[in-house]
């Protein structure tokens, strides 16, 4: 009786037989090399490319590449990341033209501090010089949930025009969220700062959101009147972050504080995926989106995350509303380390950022596959789609790094594709 081959020696001949090799992450480059994209895509309104951490280098020059091969070559004409969705407005109008050069960090220090600046730079001089421009969409949370002031600023003007008698409820949400928010700048900081409130304040922060939210939805046809459908939209969905910002304030100081619920952080995640929903609504018939986030956001499948917790990712949540017109590519790395944000209070940002040491990649895993495939040292791209499969139709594929831990999970059935490359270089514009 023959000798069947082991799953990991399957996977390695599957991975050399339907890996691609790129020849460069330059994207200034040309693009024939990424033609086996096309078919992943086909012509789905909504393509996800994601990263296995962030802050890094390589993650962020093929995203570039890929951007500009799906703008050129696949009529995509929105980028939207993952990045805040209030934020993002002044953003886009500095990309397309307006101001200087040297203004990103004015018109955007998230975007100039937070791993984007040179994706930035070569997004304006894309719009600038190229014969496919984009539009540039926000999804997230404010301060990735480590602030309002960006949200509800923008809120505060638009009803001073056209709803004074509702100001004051922005006003005493500002008026407490400067109590604890004052130099947080991430979501990590900004539970444990929440915390030190009264119970008494964090009540009349989420109650007066409620009455905010209420005010806004009963208002409507007042609002429009005054304002416009498209003015209405946006205020609303700035309410709508704040609302879902305030959440997670409470979410994840019981995650820091081991006290997390089951799928609390996919308050944010679900957040994300309507904000995708939004910008289809307001775009032009045709539009088609590439969305940039990590890995773990744009996954398609429920994600274990230890401990009993799990989370339902942006990523599932679109694929519930857009099925074959979301697509996901992967990107992850064969390199023996990574950036790895360690949670640290006393640290701005609420963590530092400092190299982990990787160990070797385990069977079944993406990096694992492609190290035994002998591709570990190239830039590849593989089609998931057909991965192997065992007797009882279980993908031999199940699991992927994430930043420096190993995620469990049916790979093919959370990625259409992964890109892979082979060296980690942490990002040199972050300054934390």
């Amino acid at each position: 009786m023959p000798v069947q081959p082991s799953s990991r020696a399957v996977l390695a001949d599957w991975f050399r037989a339907h890996s691609a090799t790129l020849a460069t992450l330059d994207p200034r480059q040309p693009l024939d090399d990424l033609e086996g994209l096309r078919e992943i895509v086909g012509d789905a309104r909504v393509v996800a490319i994601g990263e296995g951490a962030h802050f890094v280098e390589e993650f962020s020059r093929a995203r570039r590449r890929v951007l500009r091969f799906l703008a050129e070559r696949c009529g995509f004409t929105v980028f939207a990341m993952e990045f805040g969705f209030s934020e993002a407005f002044p953003l886009d109008r500095w990309l397309r033209g307006e101001g200087d050069d040297g203004d990103l960090a004015k018109v955007s220090r998230a975007a100039a501090e937070w791993g984007a600046a040179d994706l930035m730079h070569w997004l304006r001089h894309h719009n600038r010089t190229g014969a496919h421009p984009l539009r540039f969409a926000g999804l997230d949370l404010p301060g990735a949930g480590g602030a309002l002031r960006p949200a509800l600023e923008p809120v505060a003007r638009y009803l001073r025009e056209v709803d004074p008698d509702a100001l004051p409820l922005v006003e005493t949400v500002l008026e407490i969220s400067d109590r604890f928010l004052r130099g947080c700048g991430s979501g990590a900081a900004a539970g444990p700062a929440w915390a030190g409130l009264t119970t008494a304040e964090q009540n009349e922060l989420t109650a007066t959101l409620a009455r905010l939210s209420l005010r806004l939805r009963a208002a409507e046809p007042l609002h429009v009147a005054r304002s416009g459908q498209t003015r209405f939209d946006i205020a609303r969905r700035q309410v709508a972050a704040a609302c879902h910002t305030d959440y997670m304030f409470q979410a994840m100081h019981a995650l820091l504080a081991g006290r997390g619920l089951a799928a609390d952080l996919s308050v944010r995640e679900i957040y994300l995926a309507e904000s995708v929903r939004w910008h289809l609504d307001h775009a032009e018939p045709g539009t088609r989106i590439v969305l940039a986030a990590h890995n773990s956001h744009i996954h398609k499948t429920e994600l274990e995350l230890g401990g009993g917790l799990t989370a339902l990712p942006m990523g599932l949540h679109l694929q519930r509303m857009l099925g074959r017109d979301y697509r996901t590519v992967a990107f992850v790395h064969t390199a023996d380390h990574v950036p790895e944000m360690y949670p640290d209070q006393s640290a701005a940002v609420g963590f530092t950022l400092a190299e982990a040491d990787l160990e070797p990649a385990g069977p079944g895993s993406v990096e694992a596959a492609l190290t035994d495939a002998g591709l570990a040292d190239r830039i590849t791209l593989t089609d998931l789609r057909h991965a192997p499969r065992d007797a009882q139709g279980v993908p031999l594929l199940n699991a992927i790094r994430s930043q420096s831990s190993t995620l469990s999970t049916q790979v093919p059935a959370a990625f259409d594709a992964v890109l892979a490359v082979p060296t980690v270089t942490r990002d040199r514009t972050v300054p934390f």
